[in-house]
Parts: C-alpha cells; structure tokens; sequence
C-alpha cells in the first residue's frame, strides 16, 4: 500500500483511480466497442431491407383551373349581379314578413298571437303592440291575427291566418 504525498490519500497498487484493474479495462472496451457497432450495423441493415423497392408515379399533367369570374368577385367583396338585382327591386310586400303561428283569443277585444317576423323565431305580441316594420297587432279571432300600420301611413291592413290543423278536410 502507498500514501499519497501531502493528500493522505491511499491509493493500493495495482488498482486504477476507478476501481477497475488495468487488465480487464480493454478487455470492457472493446466489448463497448463490438456492441456499438454490431447495433449500427443491425440499424443499417433494417433500413436497407425495410424500404421496398421504388416504383415510378404516373403523374398526370392537370391544367390549373381559371377561377369563376362571380365566385371570384364574392371572395373579393363585391356583390353578385343577382343579389344588387334584387336589392335594387322594390321591396317584397309587407305581409310577406310576418308569420301567424299561434293565437290567444280573450274575449272580443283581448289575446295574442305568436308572430315570426322576417323568419326569425316567432315572438309573441298582445293586442295592441307595435311589431317590427311599423304595424299594430288589432285584433285576434279564433284562427287569425290582423295587423295594421302605425300612424297616419295609410296602408291596407294584414290578415294572417293559422294554417289548417293536421287531418282537417280540404
């Protein structure tokens, strides 16, 4: 056994600073190094045997495809023609707008009706109340709502009716 000057270390003799004698530390080595390359040559002869062999794709030759002109101009933000057509029209008739789905009737002068308005949900509306596009709920009978324009407009009062129950004869 030796001491290590001025550390008061012992080192035994014979033995590497890692524990390992110096005779079976090639010995470790080279089995690292056989190991190492066994496994790349493993790795290159799976990737050699796993690809198939390459076959050449037909490719077709495809001519770009010209845009539609009015497709084109909607994604861009313009109108179609049909759409500043019909906007340029006159407006669809008042009655048109509204949809009797259901009525209340209280009495002669009392109710409701369920009323959709430009297809949206249908809401519902006692007599007297005013609806979108200027019109006064008057009256309700037992199948049937009448709407007229508010204030001094003038125009024709609106008769809804109820749709024929389900099984009623025609």
């Amino acid at each position: 056994m030796a001491t290590d000057r001025g550390f008061g270390h012992s080192v035994f003799l014979g033995e590497g600073a890692s524990g390992v004698t110096p005779r079976r530390s090639p010995a470790l080595v080279a089995v690292l190094l056989w190991a190492a390359a066994g496994l790349s040559v493993g790795y290159w002869v799976l990737q050699v045997l796993g690809q198939s062999p390459l076959t050449p794709v037909a490719a077709t030759a495809s001519l770009p495809v010209a845009p539609e002109p009015a497709a084109l101009a909607r994604v861009l933000g313009a109108a179609p023609e049909a759409v500043v057509a019909v906007e340029a029209a006159a407006p669809p008739p008042l009655a048109s707008r509204f949809q009797l789905l259901g009525v209340i009737a209280e009495g002669a002068e009392g109710g409701a009706a369920l009323i959709a308005v430009d297809g949206q949900p249908p809401k519902p509306y006692r007599v007297g109340a005013e609806l979108e596009g200027g019109v006064v709920l008057q009256s309700v009978q037992r199948r049937s709502a009448r709407l007229v324009p508010v204030g001094s407009s003038g125009g024709a009062p609106i008769e809804l009716s109820l749709p024929p129950p389900p099984g009623a004869a025609s």
